[in-house]
C-alpha cells in the first residue's frame, strides 16, 4: 500500500455550517416556544389565583365583620339548620367556586362573547355578600329571603351562560345553585319561626 498516494478528503465546510445553522435555528425557535408557553403559564396561573383570591377575601372580610351577629344566632331553630361556622364555610367553598367558574369563562374568553355572564356574576357576587349581614347582623329573614332567590336566580342565569362557553364552567356552578336553594329554605323556615 502506498500511503504517500492517499489524500485526505476535505469536506464542504459550508454545507457542515448551514447543517449546524438550521439546528441553531430550530433549537432557538423551540426555546422561545417553550418561553412563550411559561410566560403564558405563569400570567394563567396568576389571573386563576387573582380570579379565585378575590371572591374568597371578600368573603373572608364578610365574615369576620357580619358573620357573628345577633340575627341568626339568636332565634330558636329547627335541628337541621346548620351552625353558624358550617355555614360560613359553605359560603367560603361557593366563593371558591364560583371565582373558579368564572375564571375558566374568562380564559376561553366568555366574559367577551356573552357580557350577560360578566353581569350576571358580579351580581351574584354581590347578593352573596349581601346575604351574611342582611341574615346575621340585621336579622332580617325577610329581606334574606329575597336575596336568597335573587342569588338562585342569578346563579341560574350564570349556570346557562357559563355552561354555553365552558362546560366545566357550568357544572362547577351547580353545587353553589344547590346551596343558594338550601339558603332559600332556611330563610324561608327564618320567616315563619
Amino acid at each position: 500500500m502506498d500511503s504517500q498516494n492517499l489524500r485526505q478528503r476535505s469536506r464542504d465546510d459550508s454545507g457542515v455550517t448551514s447543517a449546524a445553522s438550521a439546528t441553531a435555528t430550530t433549537n432557538e425557535k423551540s426555546r422561545n416556544r417553550r418561553e412563550k408557553r411559561m410566560e403564558m403559564a405563569k400570567r394563567g396561573l396568576r389571573s386563576l389565583v387573582i380570579a379565585v383570591s378575590l371572591p374568597l377575601s371578600l368573603t373572608l372580610l364578610n365574615i369576620y365583620l357580619f358573620g357573628s351577629g345577633r340575627g341568626y344566632g339568636a332565634q330558636p331553630k329547627p335541628f337541621w339548620f346548620p351552625p353558624s361556622w358550617l355555614l360560613h364555610t359553605a359560603c367560603l367553598a361557593e366563593s371558591f367556586l364560583m371565582g373558579l367558574s368564572a375564571w375558566f369563562v374568562w380564559a376561553d374568553g366568555g366574559f367577551h362573547i356573552r357580557p350577560t355572564a360578566f353581569f350576571l356574576y358580579t351580581a351574584y357576587l354581590g347578593l352573596s355578600l349581601a346575604w351574611l349581614p342582611t341574615v346575621f347582623w340585621m336579622g332580617a329573614s325577610w329581606a334574606g329571603l329575597l336575596v336568597s332567590l335573587a342569588m338562585v336566580a342569578t346563579l341560574l342565569g350564570c349556570s346557562r351562560d357559563f355552561g354555553k362557553v365552558n362546560p366545566i364552567a357550568g357544572n362547577l356552578v351547580l353545587p353553589c345553585l344547590a346551596w343558594a336553594a338550601f339558603l332559600v329554605v332556611v330563610n324561608l323556615k327564618l320567616v315563619f319561626l
